[in-house]
């Protein structure tokens, strides 16, 4: 059960990112010093060479999790001083997921709109800027929920558009390796987002509730500038000044306009080859079932009374257990078969989280466990097996991802999924709406655990939608196939 609070989500997951984590969400440079390959190295880490790349992608996450100290300020903010329901709160929170739907657009930028001379380093520094800016808004002056709904929207961007610059580089790393190799890139990544995440969870609460939420927003306004600091490690070549001649400024513009044109029709045919449509589509449906776990912060801690630096400490569990998921993953599970994956964590997942019935009963004290210890033991369970199977998800979009265009359908496939998430969020909300769940109203809210967990079955039915373990290889094989052939009838 995730209690954390209802969240702003930072990166790249959002089926959970009400309450959970900061999907919540990696990569690209040109030159060999990148990645797996061979280069000035810093050491290894998940058996992931460190180069200033890798270093760059690796605290670019960090930051992503460590803005996870504005979490439970988001949540107690709108609930307590904005006065919004748990309906209204999901639905605000599903708007500001609106930059993470978009991530195609972000690459088609960051590839062909160069900034001061650069690809990489001028956005990654640029977004931490505005991430900086949105922060310090809400801690200075914001009252209104449209106010607040604006600046979490444009931080959301910031936070989405550095993310499709480090998706490029490491799917880029990612390609031509194999599962294992690419496993463990993954999991250096969403390591290093689960480490922020343990350097900010306990006192995400116990700054609430000793300083208020302001003051934890205007902390949090600094986290964005260290992905500013490290733009200049990504090690890329500057580009040539644009001349100031118009006729040379207006061919670049054309030839931009060209090549936009045929990526996106590159990018349109690509998704539509069966080997990357069927399991793009399972992605999806996997991400779109309902939750309850906006109506769940309410529940723990208007009824309950669940207060700050409890959640924190509840963070800081469900840190630490997104931590071990993805070591559990890179150490026993990164070979193991996608469908194999899928269906024992949809299983156990589904069964575990009806668990919540007990605390919403009160059943639980009739076993001797507390609100409190039950609440905890539920949510570490539960982070550990929701990230266990997430990682699949980001490992096959990275391997689909043909050369030539990696950062655009890596992005494209993480805002399927993204797009996912948000219609499962914007589903529980009208389930929680229509119910008649309450931030002071209950009645319902078992019947709203038992469809949710239900709905989360749903996917299993299209498995088959997924490659086998020996099929996985060909299906990149023939997505790399038809680029190529794309590329050939393009030249033609």
């Amino acid at each position: 059960m995730c209690v954390s609070g209802a969240t702003v989500p930072d990166s790249v997951d959002l089926a959970e990112d009400e309450v959970c984590s900061l999907e919540l969400p990696h990569k690209t440079s040109h030159l060999e010093s990148v990645g797996l390959r061979k280069s000035k190295r810093f050491g290894n880490v998940f058996g992931v060479e460190m180069s200033p790349d890798t270093i760059a992608i690796a605290m670019v996450y960090f930051v992503q999790g460590i803005l996870g100290l504005s979490r439970l300020a988001v949540s107690f903010f709108l609930k307590d001083e904005l006065h919004l329901d748990p309906a209204e709160t999901a639905f605000l929170t599903g708007i500001s997921s609106l930059p993470w739907l978009i991530k195609p657009l972000y690459g088609f930028i960051s590839d062909g709109v160069p900034l001061f001379g650069y690809r990489r380093r001028s956005y990654l520094a640029l977004c931490g800027l505005l991430g900086a800016l949105c922060w310090g808004s809400l801690a200075m002056f914001i009252d209104s929920k449209y106010g607040a709904m604006a600046a979490i929207l444009l931080s959301s961007l910031s936070v989405a558009f550095s993310d499709v610059v480090v998706d490029s580089m490491v799917v880029e790393k990612a390609r031509g390796e194999s599962q294992g190799a690419s496993g463990s890139l993954q999991s250096l990544c969403w390591g290093s987002a689960a480490t922020g995440g343990i350097a900010s969870a306990y006192f995400s609460g116990y700054l609430v509730e000793t300083y208020g939420t302001r003051y934890v927003f205007g902390v949090t306004a600094v986290m964005p500038l260290i992905t500013s600091a490290v733009a200049g490690l990504v090690q890329e070549e500057p580009l040539k000044a644009p001349s100031d001649d118009p006729k040379v400024m207006l061919s670049k513009t054309a030839q931009f306009i060209s090549t936009s044109k045929s990526q996106l029709a590159f990018l349109w045919q690509t998704v539509k080859e069966p080997s990357i449509f069927w399991p793009t589509l399972f992605i999806f449906l996997w991400q779109a079932t309902p939750t309850s776990d906006t109506a769940m912060f309410f529940f723990t801690t208007n009824h309950l009374g669940f207060g700050p630096e409890f959640l924190g400490r509840v963070r800081l569990v469900t840190a630490v257990a997104s931590l071990v998921g993805v070591g559990l993953y890179n150490t026993y599970l990164k070979d193991v078969p996608l469908r194999n994956i899928f269906l024992w964590t949809t299983l156990l997942g589904t069964a575990l989280g009806l668990l919540q019935l007990l605390l919403v009963t009160g059943a639980n004290k009739s076993l001797g466990i507390s609100d409190e210890w039950f609440a905890m033991g539920d949510s570490l369970v539960l982070t550990v097996l929701g990230q266990v199977s997430f990682m699949p998800v980001l490992v096959l979009a990275a391997r689909l991802c043909p050369p030539g265009v990696e950062a655009t359908l890596f992005a494209t496939l993480m805002s399927i999924s993204n797009g996912g998430g948000v219609t499962g969020g914007v589903l529980g909300a009208g389930l929680t709406q229509f119910l008649g769940v309450t931030s002071h109203n209950f009645d319902n809210l078992v019947i709203l655990i038992l469809l949710c967990n239900a709905s989360s079955l749903f996917p299993l039915a299209f498995l088959n939608l997924l490659p086998s373990g020996s099929e996985l290889e060909s299906t990149v094989e023939k997505a790399d196939k038809a680029r190529r052939e794309l590329e050939i009838t393009k030249q033609d």
